[in-house]
C-alpha cells in the first residue's frame, strides 16, 4: 500500500511518540525524511537520528528529546503543505513561527533548510511545517 504523504506520516508518528513519552521512533526511511530529521537535530528538537538496516527496508531511529522525563521539548508539530494543496512562499512572505521560539522548514530549490537560513539567504520554497 502506498503513503500518500509520508511526511504527515512522520510528523505523526513523532506526535504520538512524544505522547506516548517513547524514547525513540521509528520511520521508514527517504531522503526527505532524513533531512527533516537532520534539521530537526541541528535545532535542538530530537537528541539524535541514526538509520538502522532492517530486514527488508531501512528505517530512520529518532530519538526523542525531553527536558525532564515528563517534559518534551517539541510542543507541537503541524503539516502545512499537503499533496491535495501545496503551499509557496517568496522570500518576503516567510512566516516567524511562534515569536520566533518555533521553526518552519522549507524545501528550496538549493534543499531543505529552516526559515532564518532561507530569509538569510533570500530564498523561497515550498512550506513543508512547522515545529514548536
Amino acid at each position: 500500500m502506498s503513503m500518500t504523504d509520508p511526511i504527515a506520516d512522520m510528523l505523526t508518528r513523532m506526535r504520538n511518540g512524544i505522547y506516548r513519552k517513547y524514547d525513540t521512533i521509528d520511520i521508514p526511511s527517504s531522503q526527505l525524511k532524513l533531512g527533516l530529521a537532520r534539521i530537526f537535530k541541528e535545532e535542538g528538537f530530537i537528541r539524535k537520528y541514526e538509520i538502522v538496516d532492517q530486514k527488508a527496508h531501512k528505517v530512520i531511529r529518532i530519538h526523542l528529546k525531553y527536558v525532564r522525563q515528563d517534559q518534551p521539548v517539541i510542543d507541537g508539530l503541524r503539516r502545512i503543505s499537503k499533496p491535495g494543496r501545496r503551499v509557496y512562499v517568496g522570500k518576503n512572505e516567510i512566516p516567524t513561527v511562534r515569536g520566533g521560539l518555533g521553526l518552519a522548514v522549507l524545501s528550496t530549490s538549493q534543499g531543505l533548510m529552516t526559515d532564518r537560513e532561507s530569509k538569510r539567504r533570500n530564498i523561497g520554497g515550498e512550506l513543508l511545517c512547522y515545529i514548536w
